[in-house]
């Protein structure tokens, strides 16, 4: 039988591969296009931005911390400076186990736990690839041990930098502060942008007030980086602004010599210049070095200075709040001469003791067998308590508040330096809103001599002392003088301006209460005579007791019988020379007793450094 033979179609096969071949061909064109298309995407529309995606992958932004502005006293003696110092920063981004590094980091540097802390506080706040801090100021033998194994760990570098230093250690501080780690209270107060690659902030006094003109403004360089983070070359560098350097109104060879005057006691001064307001001195004592604070004090060494008795932190300057005593005299017997109460020609009866009347209260002077008669020039030189009582109740608490008002009591001064409380001018509406009681008469009298509610700052004392030595005319204080870009020579002065001008209705009353200050010191009968006696230049001055505790009606006050801490503390407030007034003091000294024998031999020695170049 014959196979049957099938022969091939081949324009068939033709058409179907030439079909097949077009489809293949046109599926090639459009993956061709397509791919074409995405290119053109990625290399046109998106050029930009992975353009910025591959410099990011090599170029990196590192800021570049300004330096801070210096601080001078007023004639030009350095007060805060800025000193080479290493530290030890970790970039987290390039760490591959990040507690493994840290433990063994621990082998070559010490590391405490403040420090730690604070790390990880940072570095859950900033950036991965922003260098952290983790330990200041490394010792050169620390330096060297890291250099030797540096190779172990990636991402972890030394910087050197500056790091601020105080050359005149503690004194100062309380006007000058210090500056710290930034913590996470500051971050909450700063701009992150310009602080970057900034690790300290002011903290305190000064260098927190103006924080803004001492820190200056970030810099940023562009570096080009190998895949391991480290620096290739620089491509572009914008360099900071540094800080602008502060000149204070304070002379420091006068602060010095104000606060060894003070010696073992506590306490505080203000001197000022009355006719501009700068402030000469700013003294709260004890002090304390705020060298230690900059990179982080030792946490025993801070509980030391924060349980300390005698409060070496606290700013009694600006802070403490005191009874003024009967530094308040002069102002209270200026009211009485202006509201006509009190005169050349008048006087009252000081039999030791004052009642009020239809009371059988005594309200006791500080002389039991009290003064006889006196006036006006009597009562501010032997500091009668009982010609005061009268005349702060024949005022009333109402006159009496609205005229020491007028000397700053009961408000802040406005000193460009923050801190600044207001102490406590008291009135009848002040204690029907604190306290919920009535107003009593015998309250009015005591506040007339300073005491009661009466709380008043040294700074605030001294504000006081100067408007009585400028006669009525009232200068703010200031604690900064002039400002200096840097690298300028010329000073931009920072001017006070006059916060009130007392006017009074008879100028000579200026004269009475002045000349019974200056009888105060150089009188045989004054309370400050000790320190008048052999004094070249002429003192107006009056001494204050402000009683820590009350007396029973009957009590005696015995110093020796009862506890430091419940003594009075002693003051005096004095201007010099009283013709041609240069520097107004207040003193303060906790539980000193008497102003006369304790707060007015400080101030001698403050005026005396100030005016005759006297070394104390």
């Amino acid at each position: 039988m014959l196979r049957q033979l099938t022969l091939k179609d081949h324009l068939l096969e033709y058409h179907l591969f030439s079909n097949r071949a077009i489809t293949l061909l046109v599926l090639c064109g459009l993956m061709l296009l397509a791919l074409l298309g995405r290119l053109w995407y990625l290399q046109v529309i998106e050029h930009e931005h992975f353009t910025t995606l591959s410099e990011d992958n090599r170029v990196k932004l590192q800021p570049i911390a300004p330096n801070r502005g210096l601080i001078y006293d007023r004639n030009g003696i350095l007060l805060a400076d800025n000193l080479p110092s290493y530290r030890l920063e970790i970039t987290p981004e390039q760490v591959d186990d990040m507690p493994s590094t840290l433990m063994e980091l621990e082998e070559y540097i010490h590391i405490r736990e403040t420090d730690r802390d604070r790390f990880d506080k940072l570095l859950g706040r900033k950036p991965q690839f922003e260098a952290i801090p983790l330990r200041f100021h490394l010792s050169d033998e620390e330096v060297a041990r890291f250099s030797v194994n540096r190779h172990r760990f990636p991402g972890v570098e030394i910087k050197a930098g500056l790091a601020r230093h105080y050359p005149q250690n503690q004194v100062a501080v309380h006007a000058l502060g210090y500056v710290g780690r930034i913590d996470e209270q500051s971050l909450k107060r700063i701009d992150p942008s310009n602080y970057s690659g900034t690790t300290h902030i002011g903290k305190t006094g000064v260098e927190k007030t103006y924080e803004d003109a001492l820190h200056g403004s970030v810099g940023v360089r562009q570096v080009e980086t190998t895949a391991q983070g480290r620096v290739v070359r620089i491509l572009k560098r914008t360099p900071p602004k540094p800080g602008q350097n502060l000149y204070l109104t304070l002379d420091s060879r006068l602060q010095a010599a104000a606060e060894k005057a003070f010696g073992d006691y506590s306490g505080s001064a203000i001197a000022l210049d009355p006719k501009s307001g700068d402030v000469l001195a700013l003294v709260s004592m004890p002090t304390y070095d705020p060298n230690p604070f900059v990179n982080g004090i030792d946490s025993d060494d801070y509980a030391r200075l924060r349980d300390d008795p005698d409060e070496p932190l606290f700013n009694r300057a600006l802070r403490g709040q005191y009874p003024p005593g009967s530094t308040v005299k002069p102002f209270m017997g200026l009211a009485g001469l202006e509201h006509g109460l009190t005169g050349v020609n008048s006087s009252t009866y000081c039999p030791g003791y004052y009642m009020l009347p239809g009371s059988t209260r005594k309200y006791r002077d500080w002389k039991r067998t009290g003064h006889g008669t006196v006036d006006l020039d009597t009562a501010i030189t032997q500091s009668c308590d009982v010609f005061f009582y009268d005349l702060a109740l024949s005022l009333g608490v109402g006159r009496m508040h609205d005229y020491l008002q007028h000397f700053g009591f009961g408000k802040r001064t406005g000193i460009d330096i923050v801190g600044e409380l207001p102490g406590l001018l008291p009135s009848p509406a002040w204690k029907r809103k604190r306290r919920g009681e009535p107003w009593f008469p015998g309250e009015t009298i005591i506040t007339g001599i300073g005491q009661g509610f009466f709380l008043s700052t040294p700074l605030q004392l001294a504000t006081a002392t100067s408007v009585l030595a400028n006669g009525g005319y009232w200068m703010m204080p200031t604690i900064i003088r002039a400002k200096q870009e840097a690298g300028q020579d010329a000073l931009l002065p920072h001017r006070s301006q006059t916060a009130e001008t007392l006017s009074i209705n008879n100028p000579q009353n200026w004269d009475l209460v002045i000349h019974a200050m200056v009888d105060v010191v150089h009188s045989n009968r004054g309370t400050a005579r000790s320190i008048g006696k052999d004094s070249p230049y002429r003192i107006a001055g009056k001494t204050g007791t402000a009683q820590v505790y009350g007396l029973k009606e009957e009590e005696k006050y015995d110093a020796e019988a009862i506890p430091e801490e419940l003594r009075d503390h002693a003051l005096f407030i004095a201007f010099a020379p009283v013709d041609d007034p240069q520097i107004a003091v207040a003193v303060i000294v906790e539980h000193g007793g008497g102003g006369g024998a304790v707060a007015a031999p400080i101030a001698r020695r403050i005026l005396d450094a100030y005016l005759l170049d006297k070394p104390v």
